[in-house]
């Protein structure tokens, strides 16, 4: 028989905020949460305003009282702009999509061609795979099946696990990128499904549970991979996440050498 779990954190922002708080609390040394009014006195609103807050209840929120929310809270950078999205009901400009003219990409087709002989892969909002160059399709041959997606292979494909090592770090990096994209895109359905998808899995519910990290954008990471086809022995490559200004939503990743990586490696990643 499969386990039975409580409910999981329910993504939105009232969870967050009492997750924040709780972590702030444990953070100033105290062992228990910070009290509500105390948040509340450190964001210049009355206490009955934050506990609404805590239940659900966004009401109108100007700058000022949500970069206090964020002091009050001691958020990261990530944290506060998940904070403002979920105050503005969502990112103002909506993803590209096919509908939206996700067809027109031969410019950002022609940048995964040309990061060639290393791998290189476009992705929409969802992390559906777009489009991909020969060399990503040469180490991650998953890349070009149907229905292809990026974040569903990195948190519940047994060939993830596989390939990169130290995985929680990286099944805790997407699920923390996904928690930041379900308050950008609130109403996209997509996303609330590759979550039930992934907290299926023992090991991504125990690491969504385990806190509530936020993670906009992941550039610059690095990654140890082991791919037999690639190479004998794991290679070190470093991810770079460009976000192009006229196509919202989509992400261009490009694979390079890590700074620490071994002469061998670069010759493998550049493919010499």
């Amino acid at each position: 028989m499969r386990p039975e779990y409580p409910a999981p954190e329910q993504p939105g922002l009232a969870g967050l905020l009492r997750a924040w708080r709780a972590r702030a609390g444990q953070r100033s040394g105290r062992g228990r949460p910070l009290a509500q009014v105390e948040v509340a006195a450190g964001a210049g609103m009355s206490e009955r305003w934050y506990r609404d807050l805590e239940r659900g209840a966004i009401p109108r929120l100007d700058a000022r009282t949500l970069g206090a929310l964020a002091d009050a809270l001691r958020l990261c950078p990530d944290e506060r702009a998940t904070v403002f999205l979920y105050a503005a009901g969502g990112e103002p400009f909506p993803p590209v999509t096919p509908e939206r003219g996700a067809g027109e990409l031969a410019p950002l087709r022609r940048l995964l061609a040309q990061h060639e002989p290393e791998p290189a892969f476009l992705t929409d909002h969802v992390w559906n795979v777009l489009d991909h160059n020969a060399a990503a399709a040469h180490w991650f041959p998953w890349i070009s099946e149907p229905r292809a997606n990026v974040a569903r292979w990195g948190l519940t494909d047994a060939r993830a696990r596989e390939q990169m090592a130290d995985w929680p770090r990286h099944g805790r990096a997407f699920l923390a990128m996904l928690r930041f994209a379900m308050a950008q895109y609130p109403r996209e359905e997509r996303l609330r499904a590759l979550l039930d998808e992934a907290l299926a899995d023992p090991e991504c519910r125990r690491i969504w549970d385990a806190g509530p990290v936020v993670i906009a954008h992941r550039d610059g990471h690095d990654v140890r991979l082991r791919l037999p086809q690639v190479a004998p022995e794991p290679v070190e490559v470093v991810a770079r996440v460009l976000l192009p200004t006229g196509w919202p939503g989509l992400r261009l990743t490009l694979l390079e050498s890590a700074p620490n990586a071994t002469p061998l490696d670069r010759q493998i990643i550049a493919g010499r």
